[in-house]
């Protein structure tokens, strides 16, 4: 049987920003993850099973060179997704296609079924990845492994900026650039899958950070889950995107992300706590501007209590709901943080960073 697993993540700073080319976010991958199972089938089918969806089976039987899902309603869009650009890749690397069992496993939610927004797409694409090209003995680097996953979840997802996906291949702390989706998009249409793997991709930029020995990183869950895919789209059909506004919003958040990486590299807790308070800002500016609800009144308390204790906090991700993320040094009192969440019933979660680990 092999195993092999991906961490969820979290956006930092950047958020929304990060959607167009170019442009960079801070994200961080967290110590809970999806683990993928893969074991030779005897029979004619394989099947994939996932403990996040009741331990629901999809089988599937190949037709030649296709998987083919014999339930076309099933759950496992990304599974299939990571399945189909991995299996492309061992067509070219004349690897012979199997027959197998995928079992998928998660903890980036809670047992009762609580989602927390830790990024569970795009680990379950990644950890699917790995595990399918370990069984066809496909060397693996994390670039090649981030570019694996980031066509598989642009085919379900259609947008978003694969900054999860790149958190939960690199682990650690992660300054990431992304790409530029329509050149991708363009080059699926028109050129093979090794020349795409080959290919430069144009703006991505992905450096891995060293937090200062004194910051810490604490997170709670409002208890209100949102679709990033759902509050990226609102963002992005309003005509604000074609407003002075936007365009100030985009270079006020990229000289924000420069001084936030800056304090990274400097080992400048107060420096990324300010641009953390900033970024908030920012992220409620494009909230009114846009008429789409980043920050929830449950978020805003979040918030609120973090920053009346000596944190920097902000929504992470899309907001909407979802989880909010604080930045305290050694002498803030999280403690009294988290007392205060817990009488409006914010949930603190028991997550520490997933730091960098090599493939094997």
């Amino acid at each position: 049987m092999i195993t092999q697993k991906a961490p969820g993540k979290l956006y930092v700073a950047g958020e929304y920003a990060i959607v167009e080319p170019g442009n960079s976010a801070v994200l961080v991958a967290v110590n809970q993850f999806i683990t993928a199972s893969i074991e030779p089938s005897e029979l004619t089918f394989g099947n994939i099973i996932s403990k996040q969806y009741h331990d629901n089976v999809v089988s599937w039987r190949r037709k030649g060179g296709q998987l083919v899902v014999d339930n076309r309603d099933n759950p496992y869009h990304y599974i299939l997704a990571a399945i189909s650009i991995t299996e492309e890749l061992a067509v070219l690397m004349h690897r012979q296609l199997r027959t197998y069992n995928l079992y998928i496993n998660s903890d980036l939610d809670s047992s009762d079924g609580k989602k927390y927004g830790l990024g569970s797409s795009a680990a379950v694409t990644v950890a699917t990845i790995k595990a399918l090209a370990k069984f066809y003995q496909i060397p693996l680097t994390k670039k090649l492994l981030f570019k694996l996953a980031s066509i598989a979840h642009l085919d379900v997802q259609g947008n978003g900026s694969l900054g999860d996906i790149a958190a939960s291949v690199y682990g650690g702390w992660i300054a990431y650039r992304s790409f530029n989706r329509e050149w991708l998009n363009s080059m699926r249409r028109t050129k093979d899958l090794g020349t795409i793997l080959r290919t430069p991709w144009p703006e991505l930029k992905i450096e891995l950070l060293t937090p200062p020995a004194d910051l810490k990183l604490l997170i709670g869950w409002t208890g209100s889950p949102a679709s990033t895919s759902d509050l990226v789209d609102q963002v992005a059909t309003t005509s604000y995107q074609e407003t002075d506004s936007y365009h100030e919003f985009l270079a006020n958040s990229a000289e924000c992300l420069r001084k936030m990486i800056e304090g990274f590299k400097n080992g400048d807790s107060q420096l990324i706590k300010q641009q953390i308070t900033a970024n908030r800002l920012l992220l409620q500016q494009l909230s009114l501007l846009s008429d789409v609800s980043i920050e929830t009144p449950a978020l805003t308390s979040l918030c609120d209590i973090a920053e009346q204790f000596g944190g920097a906090a902000k929504s992470s991700g899309a907001g909407g709901g979802d989880c909010g993320i604080v930045i305290t040094e050694e002498n803030d009192n999280t403690e009294k943080i988290i007392n205060e969440w817990q009488k409006e019933d914010i949930q603190p979660l028991d997550l520490d960073v997933h730091d960098i680990d090599e493939l094997s």
